[in-house]
């Protein structure tokens, strides 16, 4: 049956419900505008157009038809959805609408900048936390531990996380390369995956085309996949078999990175918890404790 456009949001969903459930027929913009509200609601909630674009990466016009979109007559009634979401969840116990306390967990009300976004930090973390079972991580650092090779793919921000993984990875006797950009001896690399591979990737928001195109090439290779995201309507959850979501709200004009960063160094950490008296000595060795 097509669907017909209304001007009226359905009573008995939540927005981010009713995003979901359309997020396919989005355009790619449009996605990427969804991805931020569904993952961002307390942020998204009071945020203008212009500045909800900004923090999605695309143009307020496209806020303003994705808006549309889903039925309404333009942003702001939008927002009013998004904020009566948000009050609804801070009303069951989640004080920022996304799970986790932020600043006001930590400091006074009339707190600074620099606390909000240290709140914020110490938020993500909590949330992120909450989000991951015991058996995603289990399966993820048994990946990790057993592979023979691992190739790490991280572009632009996210090279940093993927050199730092692959850092903690060697001090383990792990071997790992990483994926940095779409150079020759970059995409080498990429074709040198076979079945005893593991391709990680790291993305914030829409997955960079480098890296679809090696979690596609490595479902073609047999090879094993994991994916490490901030986004819950990510475009590479089809093409992995592993997932690890972590949370980045923050009040910057960055993405919070805190919850990533102590995501990677928790992975190296259970490959080392899994043989500790075997690499005892080779991290004392390094002289790292």
């Amino acid at each position: 049956m097509a669907r017909t456009a209304t001007k009226s949001h359905p009573t008995r969903k939540s927005l981010s419900d009713f995003i979901t459930e359309r997020f396919d027929d989005f355009s790619r913009s449009q996605k990427d505008v969804a991805r931020y509200i569904v993952d961002h609601l307390d942020e998204a909630a009071f945020q203008t157009a212009e500045e909800l674009a900004r923090r999605a990466n695309t143009s307020s016009s496209t806020v303003v038809r994705f808006s549309q979109a889903l039925g309404f007559d333009g942003y702001p009634e939008l927002q009013q959805a998004a904020i009566e979401e948000y009050r609804h969840k801070v009303a069951e116990g989640a004080p920022n609408g996304n799970g986790g306390s932020g600043a006001a967990a930590l400091f006074n009300f009339d707190h600074s900048e620099f606390e909000a976004s240290l709140g914020a930090d110490y938020s993500n973390i909590e949330e992120t936390a909450r989000s991951l079972t015991r058996e995603q991580i289990e399966a993820s650092v048994s990946a990790l531990a057993t592979a023979r090779r691992v190739l790490i793919v991280g572009v632009e921000q996210m090279a940093f996380f993927a050199s730092y993984l692959r850092h903690l990875l060697g001090l383990l006797d792990v071997r790992a390369e990483i994926v940095a950009s779409p150079s020759q001896d970059n995409i080498q690399k990429l074709s040198r995956m076979d079945e005893d591979t593991l391709l990680v990737v790291l993305t914030a928001g829409r997955a960079h085309p480098l890296v679809l195109r090696a979690l596609k090439l490595a479902r073609h290779r047999r090879a094993r996949t994991m994916s490490i995201t901030d986004a819950t309507l990510s475009d590479v959850a089809e093409h992995s078999e592993l997932m690890l979501y972590y949370s980045s709200n923050g009040p910057s004009y960055i993405r919070s990175n805190a919850a990533l960063m102590g995501l990677v160094q928790a992975l190296a950490h259970g490959v080392y918890s899994r043989d500790e008296a075997a690499h005892r000595d080779r991290i004392r060795a390094f002289k790292l404790k």
